[in-house]
């Protein structure tokens, strides 16, 4: 796995999953204990400190479900609450033409279009970047800067604070790579 898929995974499972989810349990531990610096490809050691500091599962699982989960979540985390006709079954056609096994949730999830962003990656298709820049530039950059904002925003706890501001990095970062991959292609 390399660094973009490691980005796209560590960052989409906080974001899709519930913090009290097992599978999420030893990256939290990582966080708590701060070693995911050590793993963590981009230059954002001030934050990844300030997310170490701010990891009280009770305070962010509280946090989460008050941002994330219910019909009057402070933030809603899929696409089609933030772009007109951005509607998840246009992800879902998008992923399937791609190979990707449909999920059972909603396919327009931030934390599935990242999750998303690493399986295509991990595929290493000959036209990988192709489907990375459209997934990127069609699915996620259009609304991840506002998204984040209210992140921060609505965020009672620093923790996802810190994380909103720590992904809107990271993809931007991403996006900057897709771009540079495509340019040395052409």
């Amino acid at each position: 796995m390399n660094e973009f898929s490691i980005i796209c995974r560590i960052l989409g499972s906080l974001y899709y999953r519930q913090p009290q989810d097992p599978l999420l349990e030893p990256l939290y531990a990582l966080i708590r204990q701060g070693k995911l610096a050590q793993n963590w490809p981009l230059e954002q050691d001030d934050l990844l400190a300030r997310l170490q500091k701010s990891c009280d599962m009770d305070e962010l699982t509280a946090d989460y479900n008050a941002l994330f989960v219910g019909a009057d979540c402070r933030v809603p985390p899929y696409r089609s609450a933030w772009v007109a006709g951005g509607e998840g079954d246009e992800v879902r056609h998008f992923l399937k033409s791609r190979g990707m096994p449909p999920g059972e949730g909603a396919a327009d999830h931030f934390g599935a279009l990242l999750l998303a962003a690493s399986w295509l990656e991990d595929q290493q298709q000959e036209d990988e970047s192709e489907a990375l820049e459209r997934l990127f530039a069609g699915y996620i950059l259009p609304w991840h800067e506002t998204f984040q904002g209210k992140v921060e925003a609505h965020a009672a706890s620093a923790f996802w604070r810190t994380l909103a501001q720590m992904s809107r990095e990271a993809v931007n970062a991403m996006w900057e790579e897709l771009q540079e991959d495509a340019d040395q292609d052409e």
